[in-house]
């Protein structure tokens, strides 16, 4: 081999050599990049398919005022209040009639998937009314409303409000309990009942200076009083007793 032909071959080696590095190293960046990209994905569907909610059932102890209420994370609503600590009020939110917070075998029923409505929501804050709901029917409500009502579902009457009661698109579904103020909750009317998840509210005292606050799918007006004797045995077992730790003013 004449020496320019040698020559020749030997840059050729050399690039031969480079090329295939570059090549290599190429793919090596391409796999990297590739399983990265599918790890990324995975945890990124996992929490678009979360969707602010968690499956976590840790329970957080969460003082309001001079109560202590204790509550599972996949039933906390809100991710910065799933935590221990003081807090103003607590949102929840749980299946009926489970009673269960979110998991991933229940997730159509806490995106709204279906015609069945069945996510009850609550709130546990510090009470700022003297009487509940039930307690207001006599000295405030039964003077807003339009009487006499018509019967609804479950041996309930519903009512619909003045025009000067100030409650619009809203009516007030009443029923009777021998020996005790009667069940009362306030309801959306119309096509703004059709659109929300949980269109009737109730509110209700308990605890220590606390009021606890549900809003439920009208449907579940025909068993209100499962319904009811279910929420209040939920947040009294949430209920842990007084906050021994006195708060600054």
């Amino acid at each position: 081999m004449t020496k320019p032909a040698a020559t020749a071959a030997t840059e050729l080696k050399v690039v031969d050599s480079a090329l295939m590095t570059k090549i290599f190293y190429g793919f090596a960046a391409l796999a990297l990049l590739s399983a990265a990209i599918s790890l990324t994905g995975k945890w990124l569907g996992h929490s678009i398919a979360m969707a602010g909610y968690t499956d976590d059932t840790r329970p957080h102890e969460v003082i309001i005022g001079h109560n202590v209420v204790v509550a599972p994370a996949n039933m906390i609503r809100f991710e910065q209040a799933r935590r221990d600590g003081i807090a103003s009020r607590l949102d929840l939110y749980m299946r009926y009639p489970q009673m269960d917070g979110y998991s991933l075998d229940a997730r159509d029923d806490f995106n709204g998937v279906g015609d069945r409505k069945t996510i009850l929501f609550l709130s546990f804050e510090p009470q700022t009314m003297s009487r509940d709901m039930s307690g207001r029917f006599q000295p405030i409500y039964s003077r807003l409303i339009e009487k006499p009502g018509t019967p609804g579902p479950g041996g309930t009457t519903i009512y619909q409000f003045t025009r000067s009661s100030g409650y619009l698109d809203e009516k007030l579904v009443v029923a009777e309990r021998p020996g005790q103020a009667p069940f009362v909750a306030r309801c959306l009317d119309g096509a703004a009942a059709h659109q929300s998840l949980a269109p009737c509210q109730r509110d209700v005292l308990l605890g220590d200076d606390l009021s606890l606050a549900y809003r439920f799918p009208d449907r579940l007006l025909a068993e209100w009083q499962a319904l009811d004797q279910a929420v209040l045995a939920e947040a009294m077992r949430m209920l842990k007793g007084r906050n021994p730790v006195k708060q600054a003013p």
